[in-house]
């Protein structure tokens, strides 16, 4: 009776590969036995001879009965190799595995999102669910999931995009559209859950009111010293101010006015 010796290896088990992913190995595959094709036609033959006389071969000689009871032998002539017609076979025809759709679980061999996003979904499916495989623009995805650039550039794996051109303006130049699915993912990453996102969106919006607030606040302040001023001078001075036209500052949301003489400027608002 033989004794069982323990080793104490364990076997692993072999790792299942998805049909995509034997799809791309398979393509990779493909594309590197066309390049090793490429390279051997383009040097089919090696060289026999070397040296500075490589192109040249010389023959035997031959010897010529003269009819005179001798041979004399015959010139040596230089032979000059010339090219060879080189043929190529067509490059055979490879079985590739089929992707498998992971919404209708059809077999499809490629596909716009497969192509431009590595998404694993036919052509048919992208037309019937249109706001599953919807694209965004780079701007609406910031403002909507609070990213930055460098979650779309940076961040491992980078995010990928098609390019088109701005449909409301050429001249704005190109704009970059995302796959708003994978947008999401990238946002579940970096803040965790949709709750986070809307927190943070509250806080921003808090701080900008308050901001906003002070910037108000500090322009009143100002209003109201410049009145006082010039209430004090028309009291102890002849001095009037002559205003000039009204001016409107869209982005303070004031109005302002600006005397000719002294230079003196009133800002206001309107109720």
């Amino acid at each position: 009776m033989s004794d069982q010796i323990d080793t104490g290896v364990v076997e692993e088990e072999p790792v299942k590969l998805t049909p995509a992913q034997r799809a791309k190995i398979e393509r990779n595959r493909q594309k590197a036995l066309l390049l090793k094709q490429a390279r051997l036609a383009s040097k089919p033959y090696d060289k026999l001879v070397t040296g500075k006389d490589s192109h040249k071969v010389k023959p035997l000689p031959k010897e010529i009965d003269t009819g005179a009871g001798f041979f004399i032998e015959e010139e040596n002539t230089e032979i000059k190799t010339g090219k060879l017609e080189v043929k190529h076979q067509p490059a055979p025809v490879l079985a590739v595995d089929n992707l498998l759709c992971e919404s209708c679980d059809k077999e499809f061999m490629d596909s716009y999102l497969y192509t431009h996003f590595t998404v694993a979904a036919c052509d048919s499916c992208r037309e019937k669910n249109k706001d599953t495989y919807n694209l965004t623009t780079k701007t609406d995805a910031k403002n909507r999931y609070l990213l930055k650039d460098e979650d779309f550039d940076k961040r491992e794996p980078p995010l990928k995009y098609i390019v088109k051109k701005n449909p409301n303006n050429n001249r704005w130049g190109d704009m970059k559209l995302f796959l708003e699915s994978q947008v999401y993912d990238r946002a579940m990453e970096v803040w965790g859950s949709e709750e986070a996102i809307e927190e943070e969106r509250e806080t921003r919006s808090e701080k900008k009111d308050k901001a906003k607030q002070k910037k108000f606040d500090k322009r009143v302040k100002e209003l109201r010293n410049a009145v006082r001023s010039s209430l004090w001078r028309k009291g102890t001075t002849v001095h009037e101010h002559e205003y000039g036209e009204e001016s409107y500052d869209e982005e303070e949301d004031m109005y302002s006015k600006k005397c000719k003489t002294c230079e003196h400027l009133m800002t206001y608002e309107k109720m």
